[in-house]
């Protein structure tokens, strides 16, 4: 047994507490003897007080110690907590749980009040005088505002006389139990929002401290979305919660930048709780000076000297629901006179009148738009109020004479302080006198001595405006001037209150009102500084108390000034100090700001800050107060000062005049001035609205984005742009040197309210290109706008037309709203003297409703113009009718057509010259019938018919407008679902066809009943959907695809969102991110039967690319009812002709900028018809309906997932870059000879020499021509001097020879295409190019007869057969070893091609319909059937697994067939990589192949519509693509091929080929001068090729286009959707070619960003614009884009000596001076060399004057090593570079000797000699002697 522990009995355990806390006290007291520190005084004894500590993130700590100085000791004297850190924001001393109050007792006297009486709990003072008594009074006063109030339960302390808030009444039905919840010890209150219950306020935080002068109170916060407090500059709108403290008393300081206190203030914030769009606002009714610390728990701590804690807090549902609370309470802002919103000038110091004029002509002189103009206090005689200096401003008092009859206004400044010296000439100063006499003066402490202090006029006495006597004065005196001087309004200064001494004359006492316990962080910490003396008295109480309600009591007296003089005219007052309540009399400006890049930038949250004041009549000084404004900071500063609601331009005495006009009659900014005034001006209908809603019913005017947009996190912190109200996002430039702004575009519709065009983006930061005379100014869909023609004042512009600007929204529907009265008038909403107007558009309807019509405007204004941004479609008639105009009551007119136009481009429809009279009702229509543009086709067929369409259970209505079907589907045609299941991979659906309907029409084609729908979701950018027959096997394409493994089964990480409709089915497919529809095929018309399967959809925007193989005549189709066939064909390009290749996939862009892609995977014959709704159909004959879609959401990023899916493009030789030469038609070996030697001797650089079918004899495939018997010997030569050879191949095999292995071996080996074995075991014969053995071809002869008496049968090798392949690779070995090298194959008529029609004579054994099926697309020569030039349909092939399907079924995938075996064999028989080229493909042909454009003809159209296959094909995933240069067919042009020429340097694959019978064409066939301008351009594609290789490696491994349009880099300039004359190789270089006969110069877009000239390496300074580029005959335009580093080479005649030289880089500077770019190497021809490794990748990133390379992957043989060469640094600057380092891996420094052209900016580093190879690490700096 353990021993048992022994128990202490109940005595002992007492002795031993006792010894314990015995020990504790003596301890303390040794301590306190030996510190000499006296005890911790409690409630007057020596009691200790040991704090309670809470366990709180640091975050919730809140300070004990304000005052600074803390130290331990110290803290624990306050009875605190102390904590130190290793940082100081933090406090070290913080607040114990058991300091404040307990609840002694609680009362609710009614459902809405609470009542308690709080007792200070026994705890150190912090500041002494601490009152033991309070009382609590909360009362739920309507439902959204709850106050709280805390006092002296025993005296009356000091409280806010607020003129408006004493009268606001309650009204409520809320009980505050719901909302309020008392915590009683300690006293602590919980405010919640009823609704949720969620906690928005809970000061359980800290304790409450209530002293008589300091009151403490703190509260946690449900987040960090805090606006407001103030005044003060805040630098961004949302405040930073890491503890920081604003100090709150109202001052003269200037608005740097600081934490200083301003003129007002205002202890007022709101909060946004979160996306939901909750707030709430919480307001301090105290004007004690205090501080606000914001900390990061969230929570906010108040304290203040002084007063009682009087709470608001306000709750919302939105952002601005809290504003209008808040103003509710404390008073609606004022209705400023119209004339108040134009533009004002204003100068301190103008020195006389006369130059006032000056300044008031020269802005006439240029027009500037202007209404009022100022004087500062250099008016007054010595700055005295109520003077005017008789001297330099003798002619004052007709001053406003002289502008009234311009239309202009005329205010002038007031200050509160009064002069006590006598006037001029020793006559006595009567505003002082009498003030004197009626004893209106603040005094000292004695209540009668005046207060002496200095201002602007010398010694100063300051009104008391809290004494009736005073406003009795001031309004006398007033009155008095104003028959002196006469003027429009004023402007009152300086009422913080300043004084220039400290207190006054005699300094201040010292007692604790001057010098209180705890003095806030105020600027100059001592609380008297530059205002008066803390125990100054007024009416109202001690200055200590009412020192922020001068400004505020000024008002007041101003207020009751102005009604006097001006009586029921409107007027205005501008004040600088303010108090909450001031709006609702006054507006107020941003102080005296400096002309700098920050005050431009931080006007912009002030303003926001006083929207949320209640003070929408607010602004800044345009181009600064203080300082000299710069040029180009006064205009930036003019445009966005055009859209401050209070928009002056104001500079002070003895800086240079800023005046727009002072800057010169035809600067820019005079005119851009003009330009953004005038906008306003335009807009003035608005703005007034805007203030008339702000007056009304509180709405901000100036509105941050957060407002709208509040369910946007990305909006919480916007501050560098700003609305007016809901509808006009401003956006600014407010950094110098840049044209770029990163701006936020909110999740809205947006136009830009300049060009009128459409956003592609919305809820994304974008880079909008601002040029230096543009703002960025784009209005939201959904708004209409109300305007009038602008003037150069309001009194012009007031008579002019109205108009209105309709912004349609996502749904075509648009609202707004007008007041109008006579802007003059006071007080014209309360008594009704107006107009007002509800706009609303649904369904093309415009509503322009009078919803009040007090008034009547003299001016007999009408609506003159209508705007519609947005409009689809043109639209077929207009009209308007006049509500209540008629007998009956209503008349309609139509509005001629001369007065309606369309701007298709921009979607933009004007209705001029309506003269709808204002203040009367109007309806407004404009049809543009969307009825039809939602139909869908019924009967796509030629010879439609009534009778034909209802036979198919269709409708019949024919339509006048081109395109619209007459016979469509009824809406409810189709299938509908019977059963749907869903898993988290994907759906899966049963669909049955309507019975309510006939057949597809089509009864050879039978209808198939039920189907199954798959839906799988692969991954979160891309989903398959699948329809096909469960009961049928069907065939489907053997194409194999990469799909992923495992399926995305969350849906969080799928960019979209499936969803089923039912009745017709259709699949809607929703990018979540925008809620774009991008796919939506629940539309009728849906078919699927045995030879005929359509479907329709819907289509996210008019904006489709893609289609082929088809020559398009644009890019992006037009979707105006066109039809595009697809079906492999040998037919040369031509306008909707069907040719070589079929690629079923298209990218679409969304109107948000998004991009998406489609493919589907069916190689049957098809169409796609497009159509305006906008909608796409597809039809095809067979298959199953196979899709997918990829979600980007960017182009190029759609093209990586489609590549992804069907395979990455083939990486081509290197020497496969380079320039190569054909012709169809070289007689013999000796013409290529004399090429070869003419191209050399004219130093042409060249790689690649082709021969066309002539070097076989008979064309047979495999057998060397006798007249090419040396070409063997040739190409030998020519591949040893670095050339290489690439011979074509056709698939057709001869039948008719006796002795020709390679269709002996093919018949031995079963490899050509036969009959069904039940029709016949024979070959399907049909003809090409080989002739029969023994004929001589008489070539005068018709085709057909050539055809039918020369040509030999032809075999057609079915390539789906391994068999085939391994026969196809046995021939070409043997070509290779024992008749000729080559280096590359070409393979052509693949499509496959015959000379005759299906089979020999005609006539294809089996089922007719195969070549005739029921519905035919629109196919070149459809009517001759599918076998047309090529075989019968019913021809069987015989797929890799054995399964035998129709050719009918895969006859588009013979070229891809055939590509794959061609590819193997190649690499096999040369052991190196080398390249394919083929003419028919499919899609994933390209993992094995390039491709040419086909049999194009010498004209000029082609050479852009070479740019046009070529893009499509980039999307196709087909990157080494081009044309035949100078063209195949017909005789090229001289001036024609030079531009090809040019152009064709450019093609990835670049071939200059021509066909038989026409003149050469090749660069040495036409003159010295043709030669030297090939070479030049060939130099420069040969210059390049190290970058065009390493786009090729990018797209072999990512994906990425090479040749990339213009929108897959700048998607979001809408501009570039539709550019196709352009193109661009990777990201960098900018290709603008000559593409039209007689061009010497070329009107190009030049997209948003830096870019160079590639010939003079300068900045070309234009951005987001056209530009007219010079382009002599020898000369393309390109140009290399900024942040950008481009590698090169020097160029040679061939790529094998050009690889040898070192490398150089171009590094192309941004706007940053930043620049990126990789570089990829390898052996060139090696095969597999980057998925076995074997290359060298590199990444070049420059930044600060410093070249840096990184090393990715290397591994690479010796002879391939690079060594660096000459770097070309471009937009290097101006001030001269004199040193360059070169550093390697090893830390080795060299010095480099730069060339630097101060003139280009260009910066030339050559490293050659220095030896240091590319595939070690490298460093260069460059630097300046500066």
């Amino acid at each position: 047994m353990g021993k048992r522990k022994r128990q202490f009995s109940g005595l002992e355990l007492n002795l031993m507490v006792i010894f314990t806390i015995m020990m504790v006290v003596a301890i303390t007291l040794i301590a306190l003897y030996i510190t000499g520190e006296p005890a911790v005084i409690k409630n007057g004894t020596t009691d200790t007080f040991v704090p309670q500590c809470p366990i709180i993130s640091l975050g919730e700590r809140v300070d004990c110690f304000p005052d600074g100085g803390a130290s331990k000791l110290k803290c624990e004297q306050r009875g605190c907590c102390w904590g130190p850190l290793d940082e100081r924001s933090v406090p070290w001393c913080y607040f114990s749980t058991n300091h404040g109050y307990t609840v002694e007792s609680i009362q609710q006297p009614n459902l809405y009040e609470m009542k308690a009486r709080l007792k200070r709990m026994p705890s150190p003072s912090v500041f002494g005088a601490d009152i033991q008594e309070l009382s609590f009074h909360a009362e739920m006063q309507t439902n959204n505002r709850l106050r709280f109030k805390i006092y002296d339960a025993h005296s009356q302390r000091f409280e806010v006389h607020h003129e408006h808030v004493r009268g606001v009444g309650s009204d409520s039905s809320s009980p505050i139990s719901t909302t309020l919840e008392i915590t009683q010890k300690s006293f602590g209150l919980i405010i919640r929002r009823k609704e949720n219950k969620k906690v928005l306020f809970d000061t359980t935080l800290a304790p409450l401290v209530f002293a008589d002068q300091y009151l403490q109170l703190s509260a946690k916060l449900p987040s960090a979305n805090i606006y407001g407090l103030g005044e003060h500059v805040h630098r961004q709108y949302r405040h930073d919660m890491n503890w920081r403290t604003w100090p709150i008393f109202t001052r003269d300081a200037l608005p740097n930048g600081n934490t200083n206190n301003l003129y007002g203030h205002y202890p007022f914030f709101l909060c946004l709780e979160d996306e939901s769009g909750k707030s709430f606002g919480v307001f301090l009714m105290n004007s004690n000076a205090m501080e606000v610390t914001l900390q990061p728990a969230p929570a906010v701590t108040y304290r203040t000297i002084g007063g009682v804690l009087d709470f608001y807090i306000l709750f919302g549902e939105t952002p601005e629901r809290v504003v209008q609370e808040f103003v509710e309470l404390i008073g609606k802002p004022f209705m400023p006179p119209y004339w108040s919103l134009g533009f004002q000038l204003s100068r301190w110091d103008y020195g006389s009148l006369s130059e006032v004029k000056k300044t008031v002509e020269r802005n006439r002189a240029v027009g500037i738009p202007c209404d009022v103009h100022y004087t500062d206090i250099d008016y007054m005689e010595n700055m005295k109020d109520f003077t005017y200096d008789k001297v330099k401003f003798s002619e004052l008092p007709d001053f406003a004479d002289y502008l009234h009859e311009r239309g202009q206004r005329y205010i002038l400044i007031l200050d509160p302080a009064i002069a006590t010296s006598k006037l001029a000439g020793n006559a006595s100063y009567g505003s002082y006198d009498r003030g004197t006499e009626n004893n209106v003066w603040v005094t000292e402490s004695d209540g009668k001595t005046p207060v002496l202090g200095a201002v602007w006029p010398g010694e100063t006495v300051f009104p008391d405006y809290t004494s009736q006597s005073c406003i009795e004065w001031w309004v006398n005196e007033y009155e008095r001037f104003s028959k002196e001087v006469k003027h429009d309004a004023l402007w009152i200064d300086m009422n913080e209150v300043t004084n220039f001494m400290k207190g006054s004359s005699k300094g201040c006492a010292i007692n604790n009102l001057n010098y209180p316990p705890f003095t806030p962080k105020i600027a100059g910490e001592v609380i008297y500084g530059k205002t008066l003396c803390m125990d100054a008295k007024h009416a109202w109480g001690d200055h200590y108390d009412v020192h922020s309600l001068y400004g505020y009591s000024m008002v007041l007296a101003t207020e009751k000034a102005l009604q006097s003089v001006f009586g029921g005219n409107r007027t205005m007052m501008l004040t600088r100090s303010s108090f909450p309540g001031v709006g609702k009399y006054s507006g107020h400006w941003l102080g005296d700001n400096a002309a700098n890049w920050n005050d431009i930038k931080w006007a912009i949250p002030g303003m926001l800050e006083f929207g949320l004041f209640g003070i929408p009549y607010i602004g800044a000084d345009i181009c600064g107060f203080f300082g000299n404004s710069t040029e180009e900071l006064c205009r930036r500063w003019m445009q966005v000062g055009a859209f401050y609601p209070f928009s002056r331009n104001h500079n002070a005495m003895s800086f240079t005049p800023q005046d727009p006009a002072a800057f010169g009659p035809d600067s820019m900014l005079v005119n851009t001035s003009k330009h953004y005034l005038m906008i306003r001006y335009t807009l003035l209908p608005y703005l007034y609205t805007l203030f008339y809603k702000a007056h009304t019913t509180g709405e901000t005017v100036v509105r941050p984005v957060m407002h709208e947009f509040y369910s946007d996190n990305a909006t919480w912190t916007v501050d560098r742009q700003f609305l007016w109200g809901k509808h006009l996002l401003i956006t600014p430039v407010l950094d110098p040197g840049v044209n770029t702004v990163v701006a936020y575009v909110p999740d809205a519709v947006w136009y830009n309210y300049e060009t009128m065009e459409r956003l592609s983006d919305r809820r994304k930061q974008v880079e909008m290109y601002l040029p230096a005379d543009k703002l960025g100014l784009h209005i939201r869909g959904g708004a209409i706008l109300p305007t009038q023609s602008p003037d150069i004042t309001t009194a012009y512009s007031r008579r002019n037309n109205m108009g209105l600007i309709v912004a349609l929204d996502d749904i075509n529907q648009a609202a707004g709203e007008l007041f109008w009265d006579d802007g003059d008038t006071r007080a014209t909403v309360e008594k009704g003297n107006y107009i007002h107007y509800t706009f609303s558009v649904v369904y093309g309807l415009l509503t322009m409703q009078v919803t009040h019509a007090g008034y009547r405007d003299p001016n007999n204004l009408k609506f003159g113009n209508i705007t519609v941004l947005g409009v689809p479609y043109p639209p077929i008639s207009a009209s308007v009718t006049h509500v209540g105009a008629g007998t009956l009551g209503n008349t309609t007119t139509t509005v001629p057509n001369t007065n309606i136009q369309y701007d298709g481009a921009k979607k933009v429809l004007f209705l001029h010259g309506l003269s709808l009279t204002l203040g009367e009702t109007y309806l407004v229509q404009w049809e543009i019938a969307p009825e039809e543009y939602q139909r869908f086709d019924c009967y796509p067929e030629e010879n439609a018919s009534e009778a034909k369409c209802r036979g198919r259970g269709c409708i019949w209505e024919p339509s006048n407008i081109d395109g619209v079907p007459k016979c469509f589907y009824p809406k409810d045609y189709g299938y509908t679902v019977t059963a749907a299941q869903e898993t988290d991979s994907g759906m899966t659906v049963n669909i049955t066809q309507n019975p309510k309907y006939r057949s597809s029409g089509r009864p050879e084609s039978r209808d198939i009943d039920t189907l199954r729908v798959e839906i799988r979701y692969h991954s979160g950018d891309m989903l398959q959907f699948k329809i096909w027959d469960p009961a049928t096997d069907r065939y489907e394409v053997p194409v194999p695809l990469s799909l992923p493994v495992t399926p995305e089964t969350d849906e969080n990480k799928r960019l979209y969102k499936v969803f089923i409709t039912n009745k017709p089915f259709g699949i809607q497919v929703v990018r979540k991110s925008t809620g774009t529809k991008i796919w939506d095929s629940s539309v009728p018309g849906f078919t699927f039967s045995d030879m005929f399967l359509q479907v329709s959809t819907r289509l996210a925007s008019e904006f489709i690319y893609g289609f082929g193989e088809t020559e398009h005549p644009t890019y992006k189709h037009d979707l105006n009812y066109h039809t595009w066939g697809m079906f492999s064909k040998d037919q040369p390009p031509g306008y909707k002709m069907n040719c070589y290749g079929v690629h079923p996939f298209y990218m679409g862009l969304e109107n948000t900028a998004d991009a998406h892609g489609v493919l589907l995977l069916n190689s049957n014959a098809m169409d796609v018809t497009f159509q305006p709704t906008p909608a796409l159909t597809y039809r095809t004959l067979g298959g199953i309906l196979d899709f997918y879609m990829f979600l980007g959401p960017t182009p190029e990023m759609v093209v990586q997932d489609y590549t992804a899916l069907i395979g990455r493009p083939v990486l081509p030789a290197y020497w496969s870059l380079g320039f190569q030469l054909c012709r169809y038609g070289y007689a013999n070996d000796t013409e290529i000879k004399d090429l070869y030697d003419k191209m050399r001797a004219a130093g042409i650089p060249y790689d690649v020499q082709y021969a066309d079918i002539d070097y076989m004899n008979r064309q047979l495939d495999f057998v060397l021509d006798p007249d090419f018997q040396n070409l063997p010997s040739l190409v030998d030569e020519m591949r040893g001097d670095g050339m290489r050879f690439i011979f074509i191949l056709d698939p057709a095999i001869s039948g008719n020879e006796t002795a020709y292995p390679a269709f002996q071996r093919g018949k031995e080996a079963d490899v050509f295409i036969k009959w069904p074995s039940d029709i016949s075991n024979g070959i399907v014969w049909g003809k090409v190019w080989p002739d029969y053995p023994n004929v001589t071809v008489n070539e005068s002869l018709d085709w057909d007869t050539q055809v039918e008496n020369y040509r030999a049968y032809t075999a057609f090798p079915d390539f789906f057969r391994a068999s085939t392949a391994a026969w196809w690779h046995r021939e070409i070995q043997d070509f290779y070893e024992h008749t000729m090298k080559f280096d590359g194959l070409w393979i052509d008529m693949n499509e496959p091609a015959s000379f005759v029609h299906g089979t020999v004579g005609g006539k294809c054994l089996g089922d007719p319909l195969l070549e005739n099926p029921p519905y035919m697309p629109p196919l070149e020569s459809k009517h001759l059937g599918l076998n047309h030039k090529t075989l019968c349909m019913n021809s069987e092939q015989i797929l890799s697994d054995g399964k035998k399907v129709r050719h009918y079924d895969v006859h588009n995938l013979y070229g891809w067939s055939h590509t794959k075996p061609t590819y193997d064999a190649l690499l096999n028989v040369t052991g190196e990589r080398g390249v394919v080229v083929t003419r028919s493909t499919y899609p994933s042909s390209g993992k094995w192949a390039g491709h040419w454009l086909g049999d194009n003809f010498s004209s000029w159209d082609q050479l852009y519509k070479s740019i046009i296959g070529m893009m499509e094909f980039s999307l196709f995933g087909i990157s080494y693509t081009g044309a035949d240069i100078c063209g195949f067919f017909n005789t090229a042009e001289y001036e024609m091929c030079l531009r090809w020429m040019q152009l064709g340097a450019f093609y990835p694959y670049s071939r200059n080929h021509n066909s038989k019978g026409n003149p050469r064409q090749d660069p040495v066939s036409w003159n010295s001068t043709f030669s030297e301008a090939s070479r030049n351009v060939l130099n420069i594609r040969y210059t390049l090729l190290p970058y065009l290789y390493t786009l090729m490696f990018e797209a072999h491994t990512k994906g990425t286009t090479v040749v990339r349009p213009l929108l897959h880099e700048f998607v979001h300039e809408k501009h570039t959707w539709e550019i196709y004359k352009q193109f661009l190789w990777g990201p960098a270089l900018l290709i603008t070619p000559a593409l039209e006969k007689g061009a010497r110069d070329v009107n190009g877009y030049i997209p948003n960003a830096r870019w160079y000239d590639f010939y003079t390496a300068k900045d070309i300074g234009v951005r987001s614009q056209m530009l007219n580029m010079p382009t002599p005959m020898d000369h393309i335009n390109l140009h290399i884009r900024g942040g950008y580093i481009l590698p090169w080479q020097k160029p040679e005649n061939t790529t094998a000596y050009s690889r040898k030289n070192p490398l150089g880089l171009i590094v192309a500077l941004s706007d940053s001076g930043k620049a990126q770019g990789s570089f990829f190497w390898d052996d060139g021809e090696g095969i597999d060399t980057v998925e076995t490794g074997r290359y060298l990748l590199t990444t070049f990133t420059a930044e600060s004057n410093t070249l840096t390379s990184q090393i990715i992957q290397k591994n690479l043989a010796p002879a391939d090593r690079l060594i660096l060469g000459v770097v070309k640094v471009w937009g290097a600057g101006s001030v001269k570079i004199t040193q360059a380092t070169l550093t390697d891996e090893t830390g080795a420094a060299y010095p480099l000797t730069p060339e630097h052209n101060l003139d280009t900016q260009e910066l030339i580093i050559d490293a050659t000699l220095k030896a240091i190879h590319v595939d070690q690490l490298f460093t260069i700096t460059w630097k300046t002697d500066v």
